[in-house]
């Protein structure tokens, strides 16, 4: 059996305060410290031992990384960081809270804005001070790459090349890979794993810091998914990930 484990990030100061974040780089809160050891340890109860780790270039992602490895005293596998894992780029929305976004532009369009597959919020302007054209961290990627704004769908289009061509592969002769990211980019991967529609990956939310374990056998086939915890906790997470974008 081998298995890829992918967590999104612990609760960031802006998940607490409901407020679109996409590629700016926010901290964790101390909540969301909290949940990435509690996810390092429930993963070590669990037995599971990682051959290595991905994550994105953004803190949030980096710093629940390293709670859970360190949970886990796994602290010294190798790392690759990815501006690939990034979350979606939510454009001019960043930095906005989303219930006011809502009871601006209703209910209906934020969900558009933050679920649909193929609709992107308007863009930063290329000189905003938040634009990623402006960010040091990104100096040796091609500016063709580098997004003002993302729909699902770009993003997935951003993840794919370092899953199919880095990560998946992995398996070939490791039983064991971490990936922490984001939403969003976990969002682009589980639709291509499980094959869910674009019209039905709308109702895909996923809750932070919750190990969510894809289980495959030697021939890279899916066996089977799951969310590692206590299940009804997860849901009560998973519908309060639903709701941040209502008025």
């Amino acid at each position: 059996m081998k298995r890829i484990v992918l967590v999104r990030h612990g609760e960031s100061q802006w998940n607490k305060e409901n407020r679109f974040t996409g590629w700016t780089n926010v901290d964790l809160s101390e909540n969301g410290i909290q949940e990435a050891l509690t996810a390092g340890k429930l993963l070590k109860d669990e037995g599971f031992a990682f051959d290595m780790a991905y994550t994105s270039y953004l803190k949030r992602a980096i710093k629940t990384l390293n709670n859970v490895l360190d949970s886990l005293d796994q602290d010294w596998i190798p790392v690759s960081k990815s501006w690939r894992l990034n979350e979606k780029h939510y454009g001019s929305l960043q930095g906005l809270n989303k219930s006011e976004t809502a009871a601006k532009y209703g209910d209906e369009q934020v969900l558009l804005w933050r679920r649909s597959f193929d609709i992107a919020p308007n863009p930063l302007e290329a000189q905003d001070s938040n634009s990623p054209l402006q960010d040091a961290r990104y100096k040796d990627v091609p500016v063709q790459y580098l997004p003002l704004t993302e729909s699902l769908k770009d993003a997935i289009a951003r993840v794919m090349p370092l899953w199919e061509c880095e990560i998946f592969p992995q398996l070939k002769t490791n039983d064991n890979i971490l990936v922490v990211a984001h939403g969003n980019s976990l969002r682009g991967i589980v639709k291509h794993l499980k094959n869910i529609s674009d019209e039905d990956i709308t109702g895909l939310n996923i809750p932070t810091a919750v190990p969510y374990v894809f289980e495959f056998n030697d021939n890279l086939e899916l066996v089977k998914d799951y969310y590692l915890g206590d299940q009804d906790e997860i849901r009560k997470k998973q519908e309060a990930v639903a709701k941040q974008g209502k008025k």
